[in-house]
């Protein structure tokens, strides 16, 4: 049986269909469809000169900013000192963080100077007229209940950088729309609270009016007026740390190497008198501390998932604070040794007077 075979064929009115609804698809509605456009190239769009003449003849723009404040600008003014000189530079000291040609000040690798020599008294007359008489202590009550609560619109978190440069910006920024600032106090920095509320008064010009464990109220002052604030210029970024002596030696001084390496011994082995965490608050490790040094030799502070460098930061403050000698950061464990007392040492000096006398 012969197959048979159909050929299927569409008539022309059909097709002229087909074709039209085809069009109709996948026409673009742009003139300026590059598929289906009428014209070959889209018209030319006039170029602007972007370049303001009257920009170009001012010369203050290109001029460095000015500013008067009374004090040398750092990266961080809590947690830097500067009777400390630096042994060398992670960058050229040239490459100011305030950029190129922004500044009348030269950037020295840790900061940078003011240019005229200050008068502590008038600057203090000037912080006077703008605090005004002192706030009364209903005042000081409104203003607490105002601005102390955890929802409080006007707050700076302060964190292991201290009190930065660029914060003070901040500060007179919220002063802009409210008379105090809410400061809540985290990591390194709460180890000294006292030098936190100094700086933060010093380079701001205001006063702290209440003290709650980490928080802080910075009021701005009776006289104060956001229009004639002082230029803060920025830093555009954050410069790298300088390199400074080694805070840990390999012998410390009063001990032999054996006597160290024992005493490092038995602070590893010992239980740790703390564990602090990461971005806590400190403030009650430097009484700790020096209780425990009154009965111990050696201390070990547990810092686990704290972080190497704000290690060395914290036992570089107890060494201050306490005072104490740290003799070994491991593993995120350090160990404070309490150095050799005066009345160990002046026993120790009789000794060799007396030895010295009854061998002449």
């Amino acid at each position: 049986m012969a197959l048979q075979i159909q050929t299927l064929t569409i008539p022309p009115k059909k097709y002229f269909l087909c074709f039209s609804r085809f069009l109709s698809q996948f026409l673009s509605r742009d003139p300026y469809d590059p598929p289906f456009s009428p014209s070959s190239k889209p018209p030319k769009l006039k170029k602007t000169n972007k370049k303001d003449p009257s920009h170009a003849k001012d010369p203050t723009l290109n001029r460095p900013l000015k500013s008067d404040l009374p004090f040398d600008f750092r990266y961080s003014y809590s947690e830097t000192n500067p009777s400390v000189e630096p042994i060398g530079f992670r960058e050229p000291p040239r490459f100011s963080p305030f950029g190129p040609g922004r500044l009348d000040r030269r950037w020295t690798g840790t900061s940078a100077p003011a240019q005229q020599q200050v008068d502590p008294e008038s600057v203090a007359q000037a912080r006077s007229r703008v605090l005004g008489d002192p706030l009364t202590e209903e005042e000081v009550a409104e203003l607490v209940e105002n601005y102390r609560h955890s929802d409080c619109a006007s707050q700076i978190n302060l964190g292991k950088g201290g009190v930065t440069h660029n914060m003070l910006d901040d500060i007179h920024n919220h002063w802009k729309r409210a008379e105090a600032v809410r400061i809540k106090c985290l990591g390194v920095p709460t180890l000294d609270m006292d030098n936190v509320c100094f700086h933060l008064e010093d380079k701001s010009g205001g006063k702290v009016i209440y003290q709650h464990l980490n928080i802080l109220l910075l009021y701005r002052g009776r006289n104060y007026d956001p229009n004639n604030r002082p230029v803060i210029p920025l830093m555009l970024w954050k410069p790298y740390a300088p390199i400074y002596p080694k805070l840990v030696k390999n012998v410390a001084d009063g001990l032999t190497f054996e006597e160290t390496k024992e005493m490092r011994n038995r602070g590893l082995n010992s239980p740790p008198l703390m564990k602090l965490t990461r971005n806590g608050v400190y403030m009650n490790v430097v009484a700790r501390v020096r209780e425990a040094l009154e009965t111990e030799e050696v201390v070990r502070l547990d810092c686990t998932h704290v972080g190497t460098s704000d290690c060395k930061k914290i036992g570089l403050k107890l060494k201050d604070l306490v005072p104490c000698v740290p003799i070994l950061f491991n593993n995120e464990q350090i160990i404070l040794w309490r150095a050799k007392r005066e009345q160990e040492q002046e026993s120790n000096l009789l000794k060799e007077d007396t030895s010295a006398k009854m061998l002449g």
